[in-house]
């Protein structure tokens, strides 16, 4: 797990492209801690932080150049399957150098293109130069676990693992105004668009070639992957053969995630994903370490009883970590000034604080992440299913909708999100498919962000980018339609981007068994009746493994830790909300929000009423952070 960095001159060869680089791979210290390399040939550099995982020799450092000088990589990420491959390299007499996963990569690419990329099962993003036919080639793993940000002018193509990297190569920083809207809107910018104009997030699944030779040198992505939806007749109609499918893969993926050089351990929340791993993890240490944390003064989201039941059964050398919410409080700044992006999903903060002390004991930790969107775990997909299924049910919720209208709710009290959910469950029944997904992933519609802005954007690029983000929902026929958009968008730019962000803030590699491509395309040849129903969610998943796992982790409500955004914002944040992010003066002298509209919302966060303005109040936060630190 590194940090990756470079740029392309299309131009003369610029002097300073050297000294740019260097304070590019500056931004990505924490990246990887363990070495910086530099390589430069023609108008290209390309630079990486090493956080040294497997092979931690010196042999294992990159900058990787192959023994003719041709051929030149940085890699960020692990290639899990490099054993076989080497060995097959080995047996056709290429010489290896190294044991590191990075040279076997590059020997592949030599010998197979980029057809490669088919062979690697892992997650990644990488850069490969030919110094001889002078191209560049780049390209990210299937799902997206791994960030790459890049730009491309008449002058330059530059790209990095993050954002922060990337303007110390002098992009221009200009603001994208519909990338905005879909902030405010979601509280993170889905790709592959970025805060920036002109800077992209690679697709997942795709990789670019450019030839340096050209005069005219077009940018385009190439897909190598798309998630097949294909249902299977061989397990689709046998939910037994089905389960025991789930767990020969999910058995091969977690096996594959434990290849490593440096301690390794697990997260577990005491939920089902995260139990599941630990599970099958333990299978092949001899102690697995497994890391929690518990909350002080929310007991209600504190689940470290189930945790521990799990690390017992299993035998795990368990630590948790109890926080207090002032701890959290702490980190606040930390999780601010990593964020090169604005990006307020709040769940962040716990996600940094369990990183920073699961870093101070192992390298890489195991996670249980993308087993609600493979699945159907969310509260979310719960109201689609009754909103698809259960007519009457629509019909008496939105009769209580009515009644209740005049009462706003809100997530800072169980009745208040009761009423908060009721709404919002009518507001979607009442929409088509695809429209009805993007609401019920949205904290506010487009006429409440047309309130709140004061600046003039493209509608038809908004619609555009929002029909091209919900065109592999198709025709939203199945659940499984549903879920598939939530790989594609909540996934990849929501809960990728957090746990990757904030646990290279601690240089601690997470790995996350559950989003190897195999699995994947098989949760997805599954009827989605196998995984949601009338008797509950993730039914395939948790039916795999239910006589693996402690009875008291199956069947229980599923809720998140709620930061407690509210009491800060009412106390210890006033003042600074007042006189700093949402000063008048400042408002005023940046030009993009309506000032009557940020008053109403400060007038509602401090009265006894405060409603949902709290996700609102956090995304405007994040933002004018962001705003101070990189355009002010």
């Amino acid at each position: 797990m590194c940090g990756i960095t470079g740029i392309a001159s299309l131009i003369q060869t610029n002097a300073n492209l050297k000294a740019k680089v260097e304070q590019s791979l500056a931004c990505l210290a924490k990246r990887g801690p363990d070495h910086q390399g530099l390589y430069q040939c023609d108008n290209v550099i390309l630079g990486h932080r090493r956080l040294s995982i497997i092979d931690t020799s010196a042999s294992g450092n990159q900058p990787f150049t192959d023994s003719s000088g041709r051929y030149t990589i940085v890699f960020n990420g692990e290639f899990f399957n490099y054993k076989s491959h080497r060995k097959y390299l080995l047996n056709n007499g290429i010489k290896l150098h190294s044991n590191s996963d990075t040279e076997v990569l590059l020997q592949l690419f030599i010998h197979s293109g980029i057809e490669c990329l088919q062979k690697v099962n892992g997650f990644f993003a990488f850069a490969i130069y030919d110094s001889k036919e002078k191209t560049l080639t780049i390209a990210r793993d299937r799902i997206g676990i791994k960030p790459l940000y890049y730009f491309s002018d008449e002058t330059m193509f530059c790209f990095s693992s993050e954002m922060k990297a990337l303007v110390e190569l002098g992009i221009p920083r200009n603001l994208d105004r519909t990338s905005l809207v879909n902030y405010l809107q979601l509280n993170y910018i889905p790709g592959p668009y970025s805060i920036f104009q002109d800077v992209q997030k690679l697709k997942p699944g795709h990789y670019i070639q450019l030839n340096l030779n050209q005069n005219h040198n077009p940018v385009a992505e190439q897909p190598y992957y798309r998630i097949s939806t294909t249902l299977d007749p061989t397990y689709a109609g046998n939910y037994t053969k089905a389960s025991n499918k789930l767990r020969e893969l999910l058995m091969a993926s977690a096996e594959k995630r434990m290849i490593s050089d440096v301690p390794l351990g697990a997260f577990l929340s005491g939920g089902v994903d995260s139990s599941v791993i630990v599970s099958l993890a333990s299978q092949f240490t001899n102690k697995l370490q497994t890391f929690s944390i518990g909350y002080k003064d929310e007991p209600l989201f504190d689940e470290t009883q189930f945790a521990e039941l799990v690390a017992k059964k299993y035998n795990t050398e368990h630590t948790v970590f109890s926080l207090s919410n002032d701890d959290i409080f702490n980190n606040l700044s930390t999780v601010l000034e990593y964020t090169d992006e604005p990006f307020a999903d709040s769940s962040a903060l716990a996600v940094n604080i369990l990183s920073m002390h699961t870093s101070k004991q192992v390298k890489v930790s195991l996670s249980g992440d993308g087993g609600d969107e493979l699945f159907a775990g969310y509260n979310k997909h719960r109201a689609e299913w009754m909103i698809r299924n259960r007519p009457v049910y629509n019909f008496g919720i939105s009769a209580l909708s009515s009644l209740l209208k005049p009462v706003k709710g809100s997530r800072n009290s169980k009745a208040g999100n009761f009423i908060r959910q009721i709404h919002r469950y009518t507001a979607a029944s009442r929409l088509q498919n695809a429209d009805r997904y993007w609401r019920l992933c949205a904290f506010i519609d487009e006429v409440e962000v047309d309130h709140l802005i004061d600046f003039q954007y493209d509608e038809r690029e908004y619609f555009r980018r929002k029909r091209d983000k919900l065109m592999p929902f198709g025709s939203g026929k199945s659940i499984n339609d549903f879920l598939l958009m939530d790989v594609n968008m909540v996934l990849q730019d929501d809960m990728l981007v957090k746990v990757d962000m904030n646990s290279m803030c601690h240089s601690l590699e997470v790995r996350v068994p559950f989003l190897d491509h195999e699995l994947v395309d098989f949760a997805f040849s599954l009827p989605d009746h196998f995984k949601i129903n009338s008797k509950g969610q993730k039914m395939i998943l948790k039916d795999a493994f239910r006589h693996e796992l402690p009875a008291e982790i199956f069947d229980r409500p599923k809720h998140g830790f709620e930061v407690p955004l509210l009491k800060w914002f009412q106390g210890d944040l006033k003042t600074t909300i007042e006189n700093e992010w949402l000063n008048k003066d400042f408002l005023e002298h940046q030009g993009l929000f309506n000032l009557d509209e940020i008053t109403n919302i400060k007038s509602k966060l401090y009265s006894s009423d405060p409603g949902d303005t709290v996700a609102r109040m956090w995304g405007l936060i994040v933002f004018q952070y962001w705003w101070k630190k990189y355009m002010d």
